[in-house]
């Protein structure tokens, strides 16, 4: 049986240069026996003719408000209480921002008004016009009334820029819509932590240690695991990704403020999932004046280990907990990564080579190696997103032993 069959999802289509990638997205949802139907703005059928989505989608693709499905129905009304799931995909700067304020002048936003069914939003836009503070401030509106957003990714976009803007891809989005309509709810109950991103140490006033980490696959981890009915706390270093609704946000800069929040709130959960990527070291002293440069000398910095958090965690883990680690590593993989996992007291850890391409940082895939004290799972190359799934069902079978 296809994994969606039975569903319906409603696919809004806006005017962005990346409304092309709509017509993949709608034939994977239809090849995962999804019911799809499309609405498009007036902008986005100038980028795509809608004769190309109902021939995809199998269904007639609505532009018009007032136009009537049959005698006693309102197409946007029927297609609101239809829908177990909306995806807007490529979601503009524009469409954002009437949603974000109640806005309804098209058959898309009046649908959107009139739906009770999970929204996912597939950002798409210039660098600039996403990181305007407007952009940005209506998402967050959006985010805290509960609607999903994946992407945008990072790279070039369609008008020359670099940065992040682009559209998440079709099977990322398609991805993204099967785990939230086909999520089991086998973490109802559990409390989950999870920590993600970097941790900077200071220098001086200006400048700071830190690593590539982008959180998110710790953020992926936060969100799969509240599709699956868990109670999680992110605990995350800075990064540029929308909070996660649902979850109790921790923010914290330090590695020492990583320990502290550790410390606080590990001993009332069942699962830790340290996906953070912690500085190794800090500064002995953090000047209190921006280091100047002096002509064409060197400047020597004088860093002093910092505390390991996983390995403190591990000593005062309490019986019937799992503790689940990360190793990004280079060389000697499986050798690294068995010694973290024995010295951290972890029941697993999730290995990275971070060489390979499509794995480790600021990429939206990973390629995993789950480690075990006496075995070991190579996974192939996937979205993040998926990845969190395949984690968390690691670590419900640990867990259901127990609880036979």
């Amino acid at each position: 049986m296809k994994p969606l069959a039975g569903k319906t999802i409603l696919v809004g289509v806006t005017g962005g240069i990346a409304a092309y990638k709509a017509c993949e997205l709608v034939s994977r949802l239809k090849k995962f026996g999804a019911d799809v139907h499309v609405m498009m703005t007036s902008s986005a059928m100038k980028m795509v003719q809608p004769v190309t989505l109902e021939v995809l989608s199998q269904n007639p693709v609505a532009t018009d408000t007032f136009r009537v499905l049959n005698s006693h129905e309102v197409a946007h009304i029927a297609l609101a209480k239809a829908a177990d799931l909306v995806v807007i995909a490529p979601a503009t700067a524009n469409v954002i921002a009437k949603l974000a304020h109640g806005l309804a002048d098209d058959m898309l936003t009046t649908t959107l008004l009139a739906t009770t069914a999970p929204v996912l939003l597939a950002p798409a836009m210039n660098t600039v016009m996403y990181q305007h503070p407007a952009t940005q401030e209506n998402l967050r509106i959006l985010i805290d009334r509960g609607v999903i957003t994946i992407g945008p990714d990072g790279g070039w976009l369609a008008c020359g820029d670099v940065g992040p803007g682009r559209m998440s891809e079709p099977q990322e989005i398609a991805g993204e819509c099967l785990q939230l309509l086909s999520a089991a709810r086998d973490f109802e109950g559990k409390k989950v932590l999870v920590t993600a991103g970097p941790t900077r140490e200071p220098l001086d006033p200006v400048r700071y240690l830190t690593n590539y980490s982008s959180g998110r696959m710790g953020y992926a981890i936060a969100q799969a695991a509240l599709a699956r009915g868990a109670e999680v706390t992110l605990v995350t270093g800075p990064v540029d990704l929308p909070g996660v609704h649902g979850a109790e946000m921790v923010n914290i800069t330090t590695t020492q403020d990583l320990y502290e929040a550790m410390v606080e709130r590990v001993p009332a959960v069942d699962v830790v999932i340290q996906a953070a990527a912690p500085a190794d070291y800090r500064a002995r002293e953090i000047s209190g004046e921006k280091l100047k440069k002096k002509g064409g000398e060197g400047l020597a910095l004088n860093l002093v280990p910092n505390r390991d958090v996983a390995q403190a965690i591990g000593q005062n883990k309490l019986p019937g907990q799992i503790f689940v680690g990360f190793a990004a590593e280079t060389e000697n993989f499986i050798e690294n990564a068995r010694r973290k996992l024995l010295g951290k007291n972890l029941d697993f850890i999730v290995l990275n080579n971070v060489t390979q391409p499509g794995a480790g940082f600021n990429v939206n895939t990973n390629i995993a190696t789950i480690v075990r004290p006496a075995s070991l799972s190579k996974l192939p190359k996937m979205a993040k997103r998926e990845l969190a799934d395949r984690i968390l069902d690691e670590v419900k079978n640990i867990s259901a032993p127990a609880e036979e």
